[in-house]
């Protein structure tokens, strides 16, 4: 068990190191499967650096000799954490220094414009038409799916295809693969933000079953923006599933209940619509 001396000292010593920093130090333990230890010039009694599995550089030199013990080397600070007493480091940062350089200019809000070089499983790579090509992937900029609209889609493809120029935001600079984490939709009105502003708790509407789920319905109640039924507000007899109630494609009758700004959700009621639809009935 370290003493507090100890601790003390670690935290002194990290409280001097800021993101963004260039440490040096030597590798003194390497695992397959969380990178490597390193010991920082300046704090020689046990490691405080940390080397994780993707911060190794890309290409060229294999990671076992990026990663080898007894190896001297320089890294960039990417976090400090002085409650765990560590420092993560990436060598990644100072292997490919023109990239990190491009990518650590940008700010938050940056419109970057390029063309959609790739189209995964897992989001879409753009290659930017400022800064460096990336060493590894077919673009520095990335999107993930749910950055690509507002609205729902099945198949990425849908929405972008490669070879389409495209004009996004900046989010963020994602250290671990070196790339701009960018939104289209960003670019484009909200359409809950505008549902939300025309629409109070109470309104009655007509949609689409767009998606049925273990917990109740989705109904699209205006373009792009879907709400939810609960099964609970789905029919007034009690069912454990929507199966056999509704189908995807019926056209519901449902009333709106809350608009969550924040969660960026629409709750909706089928029940209630009906409640209202035989009241003004019977006052007739």
């Amino acid at each position: 068990m370290r003493g507090v001396s100890d601790e003390g000292a670690v935290r002194g010593f990290l409280a001097g190191i800021r993101v963004g920093d260039l440490c040096s130090g030597v590798i003194t333990g390497v695992t397959r499967s969380h990178g490597a230890a390193v010991v920082l010039d300046g704090f020689p009694s046990r490691p405080l650096g940390a080397i994780g599995p993707l911060d190794v550089p890309w290409g060229g030199r294999s990671r076992d000799e990026a990663l080898e013990v007894g190896r001297r080397i320089t890294a960039e600070v990417t976090a400090v954490d002085p409650d765990e007493g560590e420092v993560r480091l990436s060598l990644a940062a100072t292997g490919h220094p023109e990239l990190w350089a491009f990518l650590k200019g940008l700010r938050l809000g940056d419109v970057l414009a390029g063309t959609v070089a790739s189209i995964e499983s897992f989001g879409v790579f753009v290659a930017l038409d400022d800064g460096p090509a990336h060493p590894v992937f077919p673009g520095v900029g990335f999107i993930t799916f749910p950055e690509l609209s507002w609205r729902y889609f099945e198949d990425p493809s849908d929405v972008v295809r490669v070879g389409q120029r495209v004009t996004c935001e900046f989010l963020q600079f994602d250290t671990t693969n070196g790339e701009a984490r960018l939104s289209l939709r960003a670019m484009r009105p909200d359409p809950l933000r505008e549902f939300a502003d025309r629409t109070e708790a109470g309104r009655v509407l007509r949609g689409r079953v767009t998606k049925l789920v273990p917990f109740g319905v989705f109904v699209e109640v205006a373009d792009g923006v879907e709400g939810l039924v609960h099964l609970s507000e789905l029919t007034v007899e009690a069912v454990e599933t929507p199966d056999g109630v509704v189908e995807v494609g019926d056209e519901l009758t449902v009333m709106v209940t809350e608009v969550d700004r924040e969660r960026r959700t629409v709750s909706l009621s089928r029940i209630r619509a009906h409640v209202r639809a035989h009241k003004r009935v019977g006052g007739e």
